[in-house]
């Protein structure tokens, strides 16, 4: 499969929307998904191995959360009123380890970051002052969403039912070997009041290691496509470290391969109102219906068992 790019009528110039490993490093970060790409404008990301070292996010009109991906950080705040705080994220051994710890930067608040874990940084513009607030991953709630090789696990880190803040939401999926997400295919690029937000997101992936004896790395599959509204075609292959960007469209299946679990981490924001309406692609919908008869993945059995929207 190969790297394709849309533009999107929701984001004047449009620009690429799959990035594989590496192709967004940028001023010592893996990654940096932010306002200088074309047709981007609402959330931003950054994830970098910190392996010691000391990164800065500089003070602005953004909010952030910080995630540890693999391994914890220290965080030397300052925020906008002088306060100093110095505080310990706890992280986790990976992706696949269940809900991390997280600290919510206000707008005006600076960062130091230091200590051996693999960070990211979901971002998004504000202006509204809020407290700064650590989250402990006891507090993440953990939803089960759809039903048989449709079942998968939110970890909410940010959504509005968990944290306050003026734009982002994030959350972060499990999708066990063999399985579905983002399915049905869905959208969220028209502000229709109760029915449907306008959202940018963003897909950061990981897999599990190959089974024993593989040397393949493995892949899952991410597919999006045109909405009225948004043109957008993608059908990648995606492994640890590939981001997808959604301006709108429908998107999903992301799909996990045989053999390794699927992870992603999601940033979304937009214009409107902080909350997360979505539309199924037409057609697809009586796949909902269907979870009615399935019983949900015993591999996520611990995990309660609710059927959300989306994810």
């Amino acid at each position: 499969m190969t790297d394709r790019s849309a533009t999107s009528r929701n984001t004047p110039g449009g620009g690429p929307w799959f990035h594989p490993r590496a192709s967004l490093a940028r001023d010592g970060w893996d990654v940096v998904v932010d306002a200088s790409m074309a047709g981007w404008q609402h959330t931003g990301l950054r994830v970098a191995e910190l392996g010691g070292r000391e990164l800065v996010l500089p003070e602005g009109e953004v909010e952030r959360l910080i995630v540890p991906l693999t391994g914890g950080c220290r965080v030397q705040v300052r925020t906008d009123d002088g306060g100093l705080h110095d505080l310990e994220l706890e992280g986790r051994a990976s992706v696949f380890d269940g809900p991390t710890d997280t600290l919510f930067l206000p707008p005006g608040a600076s960062a130091t970051l230091t200590g051996p874990g693999r960070i990211a940084v979901a971002e998004a513009p504000a202006t509204t002052p809020r407290p700064l607030r650590r989250i402990s991953h006891d507090e993440v709630p953990v939803e089960l969403r759809g039903r048989g090789r449709a079942s998968r696990q939110v970890n909410d880190l940010g959504t509005p039912a968990v944290l306050d803040a003026e734009r982002l939401i994030v959350c972060e999926v499990i999708t066990p070997a063999g399985n579905w997400s983002s399915y049905p295919p869905h959208k969220h690029d028209e502000e229709l009041l109760g029915r449907e937000s306008r959202l940018e997101e963003i897909y950061y992936f990981e897999l599990s290691p190959a089974p024993a004896g593989e040397a393949a790395a493995p892949y899952g599959l991410f597919s999006a496509s045109s909405s009225a509204v948004t043109e957008i075609d993608l059908d990648e292959r995606v492994g640890t470290g590939d981001v997808a960007l959604i301006p709108g469209g429908y998107h999903g299946p992301a799909v996990a391969p045989p053999g390794s679990d699927l992870y992603y981490l999601n940033v979304m924001a937009g214009p409107g109102e902080r909350v997360w309406h979505i539309t199924d692609e037409p057609g697809h919908d009586w796949v909902r219906s269907s979870w009615e008869s399935e019983p949900p993945d015993p591999r996520l059995s611990s995990a309660p068992s609710a059927k959300g929207p989306r994810q």
